[in-house]
């Protein structure tokens, strides 16, 4: 009797201190703020402690990772406390056990199939981005800072969505992923579009259309584009390119015009009487240069005869190109023309000339 006594005894106060202990701890954290430096402290000791026991000669890379050039994801919560002596007693009920990797997938998946990453933050209504996203265990996604401040202000650790407490956090890529995919796709759009319109404006400014009016408008503009730049070529001034231009002309007609003159053949008498019998049928009266009467005995009509006899003394000049003028208008037109051989002062060519 007295042996049961003494080791009921103790089991008592074994039970009471664990009980005590157990109580104290409790009470302790949540007295204690989510975002208190004692209870921070605490818990990431007491996760460093279990941690080197479980994994001795192990370094646990805590943060984001990368992985293949890619942001792995990576749980945000800290270890579990160690089990209290009535947890291990089995006095009190042991807390839920940490979800594993194949349960997070599962969670994941659910949010995924959801789409809560397209969709903006429940909080900020603003979208994830490249911010930092947590996805809860219960499956519902928000921005860490935004969870952050709402376990701040209400106080208690809860789901801002479902209320559900003591829920797991784990650092999430999929919004930043998600934006990135839209970005490459804009940037990618913006540069299809640029070469498609330089591509549209080569074509226009290289292919004539096939409609008149715009064919013609393409083809004026590709002539004022080559004047343009022509003038801009050209470094002197235009106006005294245009004047070497115009020299260049008149020395070149002078070159032809003598040349012409010089294989110019004299007409025959056959060809005279031709020239003449165009000149009646044209019915030429006045000079040209004098613009007064013309007196010709070779082609005197009857209309004509009263005039000859008022101006018999201003002969008449019948030229190869069939042009009548009188001798002296012609003689003077001759001693004005300073380069090289006359021309006629009608048709501009080179002549022969008889008295009529």
């Amino acid at each position: 009797m007295g042996l049961n006594s003494k080791a009921t005894s103790g089991k008592l106060a074994i039970t009471s201190v664990a009980l005590q202990d157990h109580i104290a701890r409790n009470l302790l954290l949540q007295n204690l703020s989510p975002c208190d430096p004692v209870k921070t402290r605490w818990c990431r000791r007491a996760s460093n402690e279990t941690h080197c026991r479980r994994n001795r000669g192990t370094v646990k890379q805590k943060g984001p990772q990368q992985h293949d050039g890619e942001e792995k994801d990576y749980v945000l919560d800290p270890a579990a406390p160690p089990l209290s002596l009535a947890q291990k007693l089995g006095l009190v009920p042991s807390p839920a056990r940490k979800l594993t990797v194949d349960e997070w997938s599962r969670v994941k998946s659910r949010s995924i199939h959801e789409g809560d990453s397209k969709q903006p933050c429940v909080i900020c209504r603003e979208e994830f981005r490249l911010q930092t996203q947590v996805l809860l265990s219960c499956s519902h996604v928000f921005h860490r800072a935004c969870l952050q401040a709402f376990e701040r202000f209400s106080g208690r650790k809860c789901c801002p969505m479902c209320r559900k407490e003591q829920y797991e956090t784990r650092v999430i890529h999929d919004g930043a992923r998600l934006f990135k995919e839209r970005c490459a796709i804009r940037i990618q759009a913006c540069w299809r579009g640029y070469v498609v319109r330089k591509w549209y404006r080569h074509m226009r400014k290289t292919v004539p259309p096939k409609d008149k009016q715009l064919r013609r408008r393409f083809f004026e503009t590709k002539f004022q584009e080559l004047n343009d730049s022509f003038v801009q070529y050209c470094h002197t001034d235009v106006e005294a390119f245009l004047n070497d231009i115009d020299q260049s002309v008149s020395s070149s007609r002078r070159v032809f015009h003598q040349f012409e003159s010089e294989h110019v053949s004299e007409p025959k008498e056959d060809d005279w009487q031709k020239i003449q019998e165009k000149v009646i049928q044209r019915d030429t009266r006045d000079c040209p240069i004098c613009l007064t009467a013309l007196c010709s005995a070779r082609l005197e009509t009857e209309a004509g005869r009263t005039l000859a006899q008022h101006h018999s003394n201003r002969r008449t000049v019948l030229l190869s190109c069939s042009h009548l003028f009188h001798q002296p208008c012609l003689e003077a037109f001759e001693a004005f023309c300073v380069d090289g051989r006359p021309t006629c002062p009608l048709c501009r060519s080179p002549y022969h000339k008889i008295l009529v």
